[in-house]
């Protein structure tokens, strides 16, 4: 386990050296087209040091790399602090997010996929402004109203990673816990929970609801989520939360072990079809 930072700049270092390998580059060819020292491009690729945007796109033109989406990924995984930028809104919140948040809605906002199991409450990019506003008031406790208003800001901006060309392919196990859980009161929950149907009508949004009576599971020990990246499945990742922070799972037996997990939730989870009408019937009152 290992957190963010250091998961990105060793994941950048493998794709950037199998970059170079594939041109047919040495590191010290690759290091006088760029006009560096060596040991600047070996650092890199060992993750022994971070890398500017500036010095990833350098190395991607050294290696004629031009797939726009794979450049813009690896520049992500730099860990700019570009301002401003399309992809990078919430740097302008840096001063409001810690670090491992931050660098959790980066990867949210390059991946292609997200696999999510959820056992307490509904998943961040599924939540109604008021449910968002209870949750994150009942999580910090104490938050002064300004800055309860910039995280649930924050939080639904998030959300335009379910808008985007292509969107963000959602699937999501929710315990039954999730749906049952009053969070700021009836008139919430029932929103929140119209907002859970709506959303499992999207072709790219898929819902599966784990009844309670599915007895104990593999997931009780805790969430996690899986992000998937279109390019390459090295970059592959799972976050695990915790109440300070976020641990990163990327070594290849973790990401095997965590898919199996939720594979097994999947077969034992109800159907998309039934679980939309779960949530339905429990929003109901059934």
């Amino acid at each position: 386990m290992q957190y963010g930072p250091v998961v990105r700049r060793r994941k950048l270092g493998a794709e950037l050296r199998a970059l170079r390998t594939s041109a047919g580059i040495t590191s010290g060819e690759a290091a006088r087209l760029v006009g560096w020292h060596q040991s600047k491009v070996s650092r890199i690729e060992t993750g022994t040091s971070g890398a500017k945007p500036a010095d990833v796109r350098s190395l991607l033109d050294a290696y004629g790399v031009d797939d726009a989406q794979l450049r813009e990924l690896l520049v992500m995984l730099a860990g700019t602090e570009e301002p401003g930028g399309r992809n990078h809104w919430w740097h302008a919140y840096r001063g409001v997010l810690p670090p491992t948040y931050r660098d959790f809605i980066s990867l949210e906002s390059q991946a292609s996929a997200m696999r999510t199991l959820e056992t307490t409450v509904v998943p961040g990019l599924l939540q109604t402004p008021e449910y968002a506003r209870a949750v994150t008031r009942a999580a910090v406790d104490g938050l002064p109203e300004e800055r309860l208003d910039t995280l649930v800001e924050v939080r639904l901006a998030r959300q335009d990673v379910l808008r985007a060309e292509p969107p963000l392919e959602l699937s999501a196990v929710l315990d039954e816990a999730v749906l049952r859980r009053e969070v700021g009161g009836p008139e919430v929950m029932a929103r929140q929970l119209d907002r859970l149907v709506e959303a499992a009508r999207l072709p790219h949004v898929r819902l599966r609801v784990l009844p309670f009576a599915a007895g104990a599971h593999i997931g009780v020990t805790g969430p996690f989520v899986i992000f998937s990246f279109s390019n390459t499945s090295d970059l592959d990742v799972v976050v695990l939360d915790h109440l300070t922070s976020s641990l990163h799972l990327e070594r290849k037996e973790d990401l095997e072990a965590y898919t199996e997990a939720f594979n097994a939730l999947l077969f034992h989870a109800l159907s998309p079809e039934d679980s939309s009408d779960f949530i339905a019937a429990t929003a109901a009152g059934a």
